[in-house]
């Protein structure tokens, strides 16, 4: 999904002959990316031409990366060689925290999206390219970078034109975006993916934890199985859309594949020039090297017009990792399968304009959950599939008893759930939206059922209730009303009160009866009918004669106090 933005940024070859020859084949393709940053030093390779498209939705934006290839020996594990020394090859070390965010990321990826098979060892090939390794595992204890590993401006000078989407919050800079952090995120693709990895309550595309996590949903968007190559291919363009950039991950993740091992935190080999302190400033330019170093080209490069040196395509281009003559005749990966246009991507999902989800009990919500599924240019997708789910301990459901259902955005991108009815269990719970068979975040709604209420009760009789000491009152029946309308279902609350300005529950007079005929001065299971009417239990009289006080109040806080009048003995 990403768009084309000129020619990917190349860093030195690898020293040996036929690195250098890898290179070249590799240049040879010289398919255009867009602009997702990688670490600080670098800049576009010569004769490098921006593109007039301002897309920016690939994970990475496209920006530059590193194309140094993986050395042609095979990294074995430590100690299994006596050809490498105890501790494994330099460039299969990976530093200790950025090992440990990508076993991580797998991990909870095949938590949540086992359909995936996300391996760490992808994640690894991307985090070589993008930023070797964050700068060569230079973070802190949290696994945050201990400076911003941010891109150069894209300002359409010798990058893609991409203004700033963030204002400056992710990678400073109010003008332009810039891609930023380990795994080289444009601050637009972040604030759709950016994820928490290592439960600190923050989403910091800085931190390894959270880019690798971002990383890993973000290549398994959609239905992928990373375990088949194509599938693979499809994600790792959708990350930067260019077969070099493509064979460069590939050719470093089959690389650590075939072994590696962990590094102390700061100890990893970084691609070629990245550690000489040449970093790049906010126009994307690097500090020049000073006259005494020298800059001769390889016998395989020759300088371009522009003072940088760019590979010479060899007559006959040798083999790399991923052609079949260097694996027995058989290519260790497919064609690279063309990206659908990043208009007919599905992006994400969004609130498109539901409020407040507030009914009371057994009502509907007057509110409808609307979503709206976006593209890679942030417009509207239609004809996406969109699962709503009624979560949590309710028993709200939609029309027909439905707690789930299944529907397809329109031409405007979105879709309606149907009426929501509250049921009779009140409370907090949530409705989720998911486009379907994806693992793009969901869309939640937080909805609340109140209970029923009240705003007037009143006795539907005259009469004077009295009774004998001893006896049992007449019938005493009540009704309620909310907004002149009959409350039905409410709960209501009888007590029998002390006089005085602040009453409490009287210990004398009448009284009702529990289930075991005990007597009681307080019931709270009551509850209005279908005509908001409530006939009391029994009332019963005690033996000390008197004027009594009861007082029947509802959900709500409408009120009524009635009279009960006790007659002296004979």
């Amino acid at each position: 999904m990403a768009a084309q933005f000129g020619r990917r940024l190349r860093r030195g070859a690898t020293t040996t002959a036929v690195a250098a020859a890898a290179v070249a084949a590799l240049s040879a393709s010289q398919a255009p990316g867009s602009p997702l940053t990688a670490a600080d030093g670098d800049q576009p390779a010569a004769g490098s031409t921006p593109s007039d498209s301002s897309d920016s939705n690939a994970a990475s934006g496209n920006s530059p990366y590193f194309t140094d290839l993986p050395p042609l020996n095979t990294p074995n594990k430590p100690g299994t060689s006596v050809d490498l020394p105890v501790t494994g090859s330099a460039e299969s070390g990976i530093p200790a925290s950025i090992l440990a965010a990508y076993k991580k990321t797998q991990q909870t990826v095949a938590g949540t999206d086992a359909a995936c098979r996300l391996p760490w060892q992808l994640l690894a090939g991307i985090g070589k390219v993008e930023s070797g390794q964050a700068r060569g595992g230079r973070v802190d204890a949290q696994g945050t970078t201990l400076s911003p590993i941010l891109g150069p401006a894209l300002n359409g000078q010798g990058f893609a034109l991409i203004k700033d989407t963030d204002n400056g919050a992710y990678d400073g800079d109010s003008t332009h975006d810039r891609a930023v952090g380990p795994m080289q995120f444009i601050p637009s693709t972040w604030e759709t993916w950016g994820q928490d990895g290592n439960g600190d309550g923050r989403k910091d595309p800085n931190n390894i934890y959270d880019a690798a996590l971002a990383a890993g949903r973000y290549l398994c968007a959609g239905s992928r199985d990373l375990s088949v190559a194509a599938d693979l291919d499809r994600a790792v363009l959708s990350y930067n859309h260019s077969d070099e950039y493509l064979r460069t991950v590939r050719s470093w993740f089959e690389y650590y594949k075939r072994g590696t091992h962990e590094v102390p935190d700061g100890t990893g080999v970084l691609p070629a020039d990245l550690g000489s302190g040449t970093d790049r400033d906010r126009t994307g330019s690097t500090t020049s090297p000073s006259p005494s170093t020298s800059t001769s080209p390889s016998p395989s490069t020759s300088p371009s017009p522009h003072g940088s040196t760019t590979p010479k395509p060899p007559s006959k281009p040798s083999p790399t990792p991923t052609d079949p003559d260097a694996s027995g005749g058989k290519p260790s990966s497919p064609p690279p399968v063309a990206e659908p246009a990043p208009s007919k991507v599905l992006a994400g999902l969004r609130n498109a304009g539901t409020g407040p989800l507030t009914a009371t009990a057994g009502e509907e919500f007057g509110e409808r959950i609307k979503v709206r599924a976006r593209n890679g240019v942030g417009g509207p997708l239609a004809k996406v599939s969109v699962t709503f789910t009624v979560t949590g301990d309710t028993d709200a459901a939609f029309d027909s008893g439905l707690r789930t259902v299944t529907l397809t955005t329109g031409a405007d991108g979105t879709a309606t759930a149907p009426v929501l009815k509250a049921g009779e269990k009140t409370g907090g719970f949530t409705v989720r939206a998911t486009a379907t068979g994806t693992s793009l975040p969901p869309v939640d709604y937080k909805a609340t059922v109140t209970a029923r209420q009240a705003d007037e009760i009143a006795r539907t009789g005259t009469e004077k209730l009295t009774a004998a000491p001893g006896a049992v009152f007449g019938k005493v029946e009540v009704k309620a009303t909310y907004k002149d309308a009959v409350a039905h279902g409410v709960a209501v609350t009888a007590t029998m009160i002390t006089d005085g300005l602040k009453p409490v529950e009287n210990d004398k007079g009448p009284y009702f009866e529990d289930k075991d005929g005990k007597p009681v001065r307080t019931l709270t299971d009551l509850s209005t009918d279908d005509d908001g009417k409530l006939v009391l239990p029994k009332i019963h009289a005690d033996d000390t004669a008197g004027t009594y006080k009861l007082r029947l109040t509802t959900e709500g806080g409408a009120t009524v106090v009635i009279e009960l009048a006790v007659e002296a003995a004979a």
